[in-house]
């Protein structure tokens, strides 16, 4: 009897500084409850993440297990239950775009905090996300780009930013209002 898909309620994340370790945890993570897996893959600068989603206790299980896995090579994780809906689409870079008046940018030095940035940020304002990009070839760090009003966007970007400086891993936050359409085709 096949298993049902999971609840895309929650998500969780386990961030490691060792590969081997990464796709140990990532079987671990899989095997421990009814999760789905978004990303499990290396990032730059020699680290490894694993992203599943699900429903809340299965996501907490699967990050409960990844974290004992990982011991010493653990370097962050967490759980974001109730995710919001545009979260998922714009990590898989398949989001869609409504009112491109600004544009907002939100960059960290941190996968973990950005996530959770990109989904307060959409949780606060009526924005939609572009893109998350998570550390592939931006030297372990992410960024997501949204778009909507000018005042939607700077509310969505500060209180993102507010997350990520929190822990001291903002590199940067930007809001461009009326871009030129050449911008927005490098990103969409």
């Amino acid at each position: 009897m096949a298993e049902t898909s999971p609840m895309r309620e929650a998500i969780g994340i386990i961030e490691l500084s060792s590969i081997a370790s990464g796709f140990k945890t990532a079987d671990t993570m899989l095997k421990s409850g009814n999760v789905e897996l978004l990303l499990s893959r290396t990032i730059c600068s020699g680290k490894y993440m694993v992203l599943v989603t699900g429903s809340t206790g299965a996501v907490e299980r699967a990050v409960g297990a990844g974290r004992e896995t990982a011991d010493y090579t653990l370097i962050d994780d967490f759980i974001i239950p109730n995710v919001h809906d545009k979260v998922v689409p714009a990590i898989r870079g398949m989001s869609s775009v409504r009112d491109t008046e600004a544009l907002g940018i939100l960059e960290s030095f941190s996968v973990a905090s950005l996530i959770e940035a990109a989904d307060a940020s959409v949780k606060a304002a009526d924005v939609d996300l572009i893109e998350i990009r998570l550390a592939m070839a931006l030297g372990g760090k992410a960024f997501v780009t949204m778009c909507g009003s000018l005042d939607d966007v700077n509310a969505a970007i500060d209180a993102g930013a507010e997350i990520i400086a929190e822990k001291g891993l903002l590199v940067n936050k930007v809001v461009i209002p009326n871009p030129r359409e050449e911008v927005y085709r490098e990103i969409l």
